[in-house]
């Protein structure tokens, strides 16, 4: 079976690592004679503002981790020769022409042999044209945007960027990330079951942004619901302006939906609660996954409890060993609830380790870029495996964002119903197949069903 020989060192590797000291201090299973080259894999995080530093942090945990973990267990082997794993860590800022000054310097100057990671959808959408150029193999665990996955079969323009002038039509990019075509109607069927008339949504002007905004607005008006698209700046502090606008109108929305990155949504929220907006018994207010990290959220929205979150990968009840395992790690190094944006790190430099051990060599890029294709794998978030691409290159036009997508995310919307409460403790109120309440949503000051 594919993966079976790494999922069984893996296997073995967790029972390994019960036996250590917590955090992420790692101490070598064995003499392992590593090679005197390692194997090289890049990594991609905003780190800097104005990207996303907290979500970016994360990611570099979640890929360092993971090296860590592999290193402990004698790294990658190739021809019965093992290779350690180290990492070149890029701070792309969040900005797409920093990204591509960092991309530039892990090929380059870190003569990187694949890369891993990512966040804004910008700046993947920046860097896929040279990756695909220097044959970097690339997992993208973050990014949203169709266009990340999509380009690889549709021509963008005159010219499609991604088709290799190397081998004919090879794709050297991935994503392990949903795309916006699968996340975003979940969040539109929800706000439909549960009643709610109009939305506004205040939307960053990013590749990330401004896309979701639009298609929130399509599907939303396909179940007969309107919305109005607001359009703010990264970075923006002052926000009173724009919700004093949203207040004034004659009738407040029955929900506010923000989709913005990184601590810009912690700002939002905390005046929109101020101002008595949302959350209230009249307005729903939903955020995006760094409400998760608890800590820091009611360290910004002290008072607000009640808002609704979506959240990208597997929940707490679904957790494996493994991802216990990865969570733990994470909550003894920051103290702090670990979101899908380290776990998405972690598994997919998992599975470039993976699909580098299977091609028996880390540079035969187009190797490297089969194996990936014929992933099947359990790591924290599910099982892993790409339905379409030069294995399986049959895919109508409409949805071909599944190209080189893993096709099976998890998606929920989840709520915070006391003051101070752990991410992991918080209702899951949709998809119904994954409510833990009861309850498609808790109404502002109640609490859900016993």
């Amino acid at each position: 079976m594919r993966g079976a020989q790494f999922r069984v060192r893996l296997g073995w590797l967790w029972a390994f690592v019960l036996c250590l000291v917590g955090g992420s201090g790692w101490v070598a299973a064995q003499d392992c004679d590593f090679a005197a080259e390692p194997l090289r894999i890049g990594v991609l995080a905003p780190l800097s503002a104005p990207g996303a530093v907290l979500s970016g942090t994360q990611v570099q945990w979640g890929a360092e981790y993971a090296a860590e973990q592999l290193n402990a267990d004698c790294g990658i082997s190739l021809d019965g020769v093992n290779h350690r794993i180290e990492l070149s860590v890029g701070d792309s800022e969040g900005l797409p022409e920093r990204g591509q000054n960092a991309v530039e310097w892990l090929i380059f100057e870190n003569e990187i042999h694949a890369l891993v990671g990512g966040y804004h959808s910008a700046v993947a959408l920046a860097t896929m044209g040279i990756l695909q150029q220097q044959q970097i193999p690339t997992i993208f665990a973050n990014p949203w945007n169709d266009n990340v996955t999509m380009n690889g079969i549709l021509p963008y323009g005159s010219q499609a960027p991604r088709v290799s002038v190397h081998e004919n039509g090879l794709d050297y990019i991935f994503r392990i990330s949903p795309s916006f075509s699968l996340a975003v109607p979940v969040v539109s069927d929800w706000l439909a079951a549960v009643g709610v008339s109009d939305v506004v949504i205040i939307a960053e002007n990013t590749d990330y942004g401004v896309p979701i905004a639009l298609k929130h607005q399509e599907e939303l008006a396909k179940r007969g619901i309107p919305a109005d698209i607001f359009h703010i700046e990264l970075g923006t502090d002052d926000f009173l302006p724009l919700l004093s606008r949203i207040f004034a109108r004659p009738q407040v929305p029955g929900a506010i939906l923000a989709e913005i990155t990184g601590e810009t949504t912690l700002n939002l929220t905390h005046q929109m609660v101020e101002l008595g907006l949302a959350p209230s018994e009249d307005t729903i207010c939903i955020i995006d996954e760094i409400a998760y990290a608890s800590e820091t959220y009611w360290r910004a929205v002290p008072d607000g409890n009640y808002c609704t979150f979506v959240r990208d990968g597997t929940i707490p009840p679904l957790y494996t060993a493994l991802t216990d395992q990865v969570a733990e790690a994470y909550f003894a190094d920051f103290h702090e609830e670990i979101t899908s944006y380290a776990l998405s790190a972690f598994d997919a430099l998992m599975l470039m380790a993976d699909a580098i051990e299977r091609a028996g060599s880390a540079e035969d890029g187009a190797a490297i870029v089969r194996a990936i294709e014929l992933s099947d794998i359990e790591l924290t978030t599910g099982h892993y495996y790409f339905a379409y691409g030069s294995h399986q290159p049959e895919l109508a036009d409409e949805r071909a964002w599944l190209w080189h997508q893993w096709p099976e995310p998890i998606i929920t919307v989840m709520q915070y119903f006391e003051e101070g409460q752990r991410g992991p403790d918080a209702a899951v109120l949709w998809p119904p197949q994954y409510q833990t309440h009861g309850t498609s949503y808790v109404e502002y000051g109640e609490r859900p069903p016993e």
